[in-house]
């Protein structure tokens, strides 16, 4: 098999790092892993789990420490799955969470991986963004992003193009905004949870594209971080 490198975002594969998330990449998307890297200081149960599916699944296992330690930046990094990069289309029957411009990779995996429990399978990324195949951003979301359909869009004129009928709440400061409380109580189905860039939130063109919506807070702190609001949003929606 040709040697394996470092990552890079022009890569045609990706690395799964970790126990867990290696594991998950094998029961989730298996016709994507090309093999499975491990270091021979991995033992324990999990290990038995990981080999045990490589076995069945056929797929190969190797020594790495060197390139374990290349890719993770760590010396405990233990098992890593080489994974074939996959886009796939958003369903346009499905609630969508939609990320304009997200550049922080730690929060853009800790968001697929709340994304997972709150229901949101459907993930829209506006370019320019962090790469969501980035080894960091896979082990963020442990692997949840393998359950999840990712699709990224050079424009949001190009996901709606794409996102079929459906109500759009984009969640930013404005006159227009509604507090979430009133917003999800009318909610309609499906929907699409529209937040912006960490820093800058969404532009106020944004007002335009559907009923804003605004989560109320203290006067204490200026805004709350992108991933606790996309989970704030996604859990108000789904309970109501």
């Amino acid at each position: 098999m040709p040697p394996l490198e470092a990552y890079k975002r022009q890569l045609p594969y990706t690395y799964a790092l970790g126990l867990y998330p290696a594991i998950q990449a094998l029961e989730l998307v298996p016709d994507q892993v090309s093999r499975v890297l491990v270091h021979h200081k991995l033992t324990g149960e999990g290990a038995q789990a990981l080999y045990a599916a490589c076995e069945r699944l056929n797929i190969r296992t190797e020594q790495a420490e060197r390139l374990l330690k290349r890719v993770s930046g760590k010396d405990n990094c233990y098992a890593a799955a080489v994974c074939r990069k996959e886009q796939h289309a958003l369903d346009p029957s499905c609630n969508h969470l939609v990320l304009v411009n997200p550049m922080d990779a730690g929060n853009l995996g800790t968001i697929l991986r709340s994304a997972l429990g709150f229901s949101y399978l459907d993930i829209a990324l506006i370019t320019p963004c962090a790469d969501s195949f980035e080894p960091s951003v896979i082990r963020a979301s442990m692997g949840a992003v393998f359950s999840l359909r990712v699709k990224e869009f050079a424009s949001f004129d190009a996901y709606e193009e794409q996102a079929g009928a459906r109500a759009m709440h984009p969640f930013m400061l404005s006159d227009k905004a509604l507090p979430l409380q009133e917003v999800v109580k009318q909610k309609q189905n499906p929907h699409s949870l529209i937040f912006g860039n960490e820093g800058s939130g969404l532009p106020a063109s944004f007002i335009q594209v559907g009923q804003p919506v605004m989560i109320e807070q203290s006067r204490a702190v200026d805004s709350l971080n992108l991933a606790v609001s996309a989970a704030l949003g996604m859990y108000s929606f789904l309970v109501r």
